[in-house]
């Protein structure tokens, strides 16, 4: 594992994380965000119960592609199985941002897929759709995620009762999408609301 390359991954994920806590994609509770490594089959994670707010280089944690903890004392997100997951289906991605953003999971716990209604949306996304809740109504697990975003033509997804996915080849680039991804479901609301008001 290169030092130097875990370190700026590090660094990257501090950044992303405070971006999408400034900017009100996540409070300071729930979410996560992961990293691939290209220097050893590692990722880098967010820790359960660390906000976002308040990563540091110290509580970020290093796992490998298998599971298991290469570095950090915390316990890891509950959310690493579909993680891992992700990376193991579609080696075109980097990095993976999960939000619980608020528009954005509305329409997720509502079992709805998020319509790209702006130009933007449909050249970027083409489509966001809905990973349904594992049985029983369980958050969604590796099976659950595994059927919707093998597809490579899926870059963001809204989790049933859960929140929002945004995937990517960088931190930035998912941050980007997830970004995109709430901006669009606000539209489509207030589209949704314009319409049958005008009824």
């Amino acid at each position: 594992m290169n030092k130097a390359e875990l370190l700026s991954r590090k660094h990257e994920m501090i950044e992303t994380a405070r971006r999408a806590f400034a900017t009100g994609l996540q409070t300071n509770s729930g979410g996560n965000l992961s990293v691939r490594l290209e220097s050893a089959a590692a990722i880098v994670i967010t820790p359960s119960s660390v906000g976002f707010a308040d990563c540091n280089v110290n509580n970020l944690l290093v796992i490998s592609l298998d599971g298991a903890i290469i570095e950090g004392n915390l316990k890891p997100s509950k959310d690493l199985a579909f993680h891992l997951e992700i990376f193991s289906i579609r080696p075109d991605l980097r990095a993976i941002v999960h939000v619980h953003s608020p528009w954005a999971t509305g329409w997720a716990a509502a079992g709805r897929p998020v319509p790209c209604v702006t130009v933007h949306s449909k050249s970027k996304l083409n489509r966001i759709p809905l990973v349904p809740c594992a049985p029983g109504g369980k958050p969604q697990g590796p099976a659950e995620v595994r059927r919707v975003i093998r597809e490579t033509d899926v870059f963001g997804a809204v989790f049933e009762n859960h929140g929002t996915v945004g995937l990517g080849k960088t931190l930035l680039s998912a941050l980007n999408i997830a970004e995109l991804i709430e901006e669009t479901a606000h539209i489509a609301t207030v589209k949704a609301i314009l319409s049958t008001t005008d009824q």
